[in-house]
């Protein structure tokens, strides 16, 4: 570090010293007190504040013998292969399928054998490719509303191997998608990692780190960074895990990479996380999956659903709270792009109404629903009379008018529908305190954003309720309902 030292003015700008003859020898100075002594340079900083180091020097030599040794390669580059199949429509209306292969590179780690085989860590975003593709689960060169049907993962050389003999094939042993993590299985004896798993909470900020992976599936890479930041929650979408950020330059190749720390107790890398995915907006800013809460994972095998605490239970309780909140009258609230309505009955029934697009200058429901009071008292309601609207009117419906797969369609809807009004209504009651207190501000925006995620996922329980009303609406001659019938008990 380069230092720069100020020294003493020994002439002010009017010194009479300045124009008399020159001065006599100066006398020996008395030795220095600590008063007078030149301040000493600042120590070094320490390699170590923490369990992990800030600084390479505290790796020692044989882990990074270790760490070098071209015999000690334990990350890998997967590929994994989809076909989707798409139907469509041809010009003389005949039914087309195409089917469509997409493929994606990235980095598993084999963290232990079992017996002849060989356990490896990755992410799930990795691992396995959405069942139908959508607008939450693009696929690059796949239209939506494609299905997967075949699905194939592989260890090969990287992204230009194209010799499948030598290929090593990969089976999903668990997946977990709200920790983006998966574990896959190689029957085969593969070099493991010979590092001890680490402890992610332990990380401070300026700690050093190394990652070793595929970036873009070219090449093996070891990068190295720095943590920036010791925590970030991640709820993106299924995604609900808690985070480091590093400053390491990675790739999307690099997804599933080891991310190893130095041990200041043994000079030792240690695993402390799994590289996952970057900031959009920064050219270095990635974020890490600390390996806390993926160690259940690895050592049993099981996935452990973690419970989101914004998803709604549909109990008694909730449907108590929904009826007091709209006991003073109807009640709008939106159902992913549409509107609508819910009010309650003197006998305890809640009538929900679902409009089209362009509501209000079409005031005709696509679907109209009686939530009747359940007959298990812990329960939220009873699916009872349908009346499915029509450019001519409302069609009234009992449930057992309705087949299988009608039946089937109404109660996902009519789950959506009560879903989406108390998320509204609990949202709308949060927001009235929301500036109380930093709690009560945490509670509104995280309700705020499950009602975000619901809109984005009620698309196609629009649609279901729009093919509802396209199918079961009044037909010309038709008797027809009214909406009023709802508002009596039955």
């Amino acid at each position: 570090m380069r230092r720069s030292w100020l020294l003493p003015a020994l002439f002010g700008a009017g010194s009479a010293l300045a124009n008399s003859a020159p001065p006599p020898p100066p006398a020996v100075p008395p030795p220095a007190t600590p008063a007078t002594q030149a301040a000493a340079p600042p120590a070094a900083q320490p390699i170590c504040l923490g369990d992990y180091a800030e600084d390479w020097r505290a790796l020692s030599e044989a882990a990074a013998a270790t760490d070098g040794a071209a015999d000690h390669k334990y990350s890998y580059c997967v590929r994994n292969t989809a076909v989707y199949e798409c139907v469509s429509y041809a010009a003389d209306g005949t039914l087309r399928k195409v089917r469509r292969s997409s493929f994606l590179h990235g980095t598993a780690f084999a963290y232990r054998r079992d017996d002849a085989d060989t356990l490896l860590l990755t992410n799930q975003h990795v691992a396995e490719w959405p069942a139908v593709t959508d607008e939450e689960h693009p696929v690059d060169g796949v239209p939506p509303g494609c299905k997967k049907v075949a699905e194939t993962l592989k260890i090969v050389d990287d992204d230009h191997d194209d010799y499948s003999p030598d290929d090593t094939p990969l089976s999903r042993v668990v997946s977990d998608p709200q920790l983006d993590m998966a574990v896959l299985r190689a029957h085969a004896h593969l070099e493991v990692m010979p590092w001890k798993i680490g402890k992610s909470a332990a990380l401070r900020e300026r700690n050093v780190v190394e990652v070793k992976g595929f970036p873009l599936g070219a090449f093996s890479a070891t990068n190295v960074g720095k943590v920036v930041s010791a925590y970030d929650h991640d709820e993106y979408k299924e995604w609900d895990h808690d985070d480091f950020v590093v400053d390491a330059l990675l790739s999307s190749g690099n997804s599933g990479s080891p991310v190893l720390a130095v041990s200041c107790k043994t000079g030792e890398l240690e695993l402390v996380g799994i590289f996952h995915a970057a900031y959009s907006g920064g050219s270095a800013l990635n974020v890490v999956v600390g390996v806390d809460q993926v160690r259940d994972l690895m050592a049993t095998l099981k996935r452990t659903p973690k419970a989101r605490p914004d998803v709604l239970s549909l109990d008694a309780a909730s449907r108590t709270r929904l009826a007091e909140e709209v006991r003073g009258g109807e009640q709008y609230f939106p159902f992913g792009p549409l509107t609508a309505t819910v009010h309650v009955r003197p006998d305890g029934a809640l009538v929900f109404a679902v409009y089209p697009h362009d509501f209000p200058l079409s005031v005709q429901p696509l679907v109209v629903f009686e939530d009747l009071a359940p007959g298990d008292p812990t329960g939220f309601g009873t699916p009872g009379r349908v009346l499915a609207g029509g450019t001519s009117g409302l069609r009234r419906y009992l449930r057992a008018d309705l087949d299988a797969d009608a039946q089937a369609q109404t109660a996902r809807v009519l789950d959506g529908v009560r879903r989406a009004a108390l998320s509204t209504f609990d949202w709308r009651a949060a927001a009235k305190v929301a500036q109380v207190s930093r709690d009560a501000f945490d509670r509104a925006t995280r309700l705020q954003r499950t009602i975000n995620r619901s809109v984005r996922r009620q698309a196609d329980l629009i649609q279901i309720a729009s093919d509802l009303a396209d199918r079961l609406g009044p037909r010309p001659g038709d008797s027809n309902a009214t909406l009023a019938e709802l508002g009596a008990a039955p």
